[in-house]
């Protein structure tokens, strides 16, 4: 896999000898000579559309320092292997309405100038055109801390992210997006959510064993419920204070290098339009559990530690949203991006397995505990 990701990027001029050289010299602050490197490829799922490669480059100088560097590879989302999968419509709308290099915003001046003390952004050492609707994005590669991700570190991740909007809720800020508020939320509903909320009514899908034996009996009748309010939802997050977020502030996109572990290091920013204040503590909340690295049992604890976190980062950096509005930012916002796509049912073609029903199980109780949060909102 390695020397196939490797030769490919080769190949598409990604990793030549001279480009390597050069951001070497930047990471390390002096001209160096390379006496031979590999890559390390990461794995990751392919529903980021504009993610075309993760690699890690790590080698020896000629005077015998190691070195080690980030790649990522980003595309057009015509390049992206699961594009097939959306209605023709939707696909032709996608294409050529998604920012597929929109994570370089995370180091413009309007997100990168304007984070709160203990939150960064990696260097960024190159960005190189490939060609064909491709870039390549040579960074810094940030050494995780060992550990996980406890209440504390939620705790943090929440204040940091509240300073974060307060930083970025600036009019000046807003309207330099030029879109209007919750354009990139209600461009997801349309091509992603109301194809999903049509999987409601698939009697074939709720009946399969393996989703009948994960969701509870009431589960499909209140995503109903939830997908009649949601244009509802939609409007009133629109009326409540606005900031530019992170976009996927999930944990694995808050990196915690190991050499300064209250730190936080933002990547692969998105939905970078102006939002409902709390918008980021969905895919806080979520993200872990979506990828199967933290049990949904969890989710209650991890959640009453998030509003009262946010609101005192937005507090101290001179934000002005109360605690309710970024709660109704946060739930609103959540129950959109990930109440109707919780729930894999694309991946049932496959065969049956402990492991695809322990999956179900663990999204079922997700959408559970969204559907709930949801209810909760007046």
């Amino acid at each position: 896999m390695a020397i196939t990701m490797s030769a490919d990027l080769v190949e598409r001029g990604a990793l030549d000898v001279a480009t390597l050289t050069e951001v070497v010299a930047i990471a390390l602050g002096r001209p160096v000579r390379l006496a031979g490197w590999e890559g390390e490829p990461i794995p990751y799922e392919p529903g980021s559309p504009a993610t075309g490669a993760l690699l890690r480059v790590k080698g020896l100088t000629a005077d015998g320092q190691h070195w080690s560097v980030f790649l990522k590879v980003l595309q057009h989302v015509r390049h992206w292997p699961l594009l097939h999968l959306l209605p023709e419509d939707a696909r032709l709308r996608f294409a050529e309405g998604f920012p597929w290099r929109g994570e370089m915003v995370a180091w413009e001046p309007d997100f990168a100038h304007r984070l709160p003390e203990g939150l960064r952004v990696p260097r960024l050492y190159r960005a190189v055109d490939l060609g064909d609707d491709r870039l390549a994005v040579w960074m810094e590669d940030v050494r995780g801390a060992d550990g996980g991700w406890d209440l504390a570190r939620f705790a943090r991740a929440a204040y940091l992210l509240g300073g974060l909007a307060a930083l970025r809720s600036d009019p000046d800020v807003l309207r330099r997006s030029g879109v209007s508020n919750g354009f990139g939320l209600r461009m997801y509903a349309r091509e992603r959510v109301e194809m999903a909320a049509s999987q409601l009514d698939a009697d074939e899908l709720w009946s399969h064993p393996v989703v009948a034996g994960a969701v509870d009996d009431r589960l499909r009748a209140d995503l109903r419920r939830l997908a009649e309010r949601l244009p509802d939802i939609l409007d009133r997050l629109d009326t409540l204070p606005q900031a530019l977020p992170h976009g996927d502030a999930s944990p694995q996109n808050l990196l915690v290098p190991a050499d300064a572990p209250d730190t936080l290091v933002a990547i692969d920013v998105s939905f970078q339009c102006p939002l409902a204040a709390g918008f980021d503590l969905g895919q806080l909340l979520i993200g872990l559990v979506h990828a199967g690295m933290m049990p949904a049992r969890e989710l209650p604890g991890v959640h009453a530690e998030l509003v009262p976190a946010f609101a005192r980062g937005m507090r101290d950096h001179g934000g002005r949203a109360t605690p309710d509005e970024i709660a109704w930012g946060y739930i609103g916002s959540l129950a959109v991006r990930a109440a109707f796509t919780a729930l894999p049912f694309e991946r049932l073609d496959a065969a049956a397995s402990p492991e695809l029903a322990a999956t179900f199980r663990e999204r079922a109780l997700l959408t559970r505990f969204i559907t709930d949060l949801v209810g909760q909102l007046s």
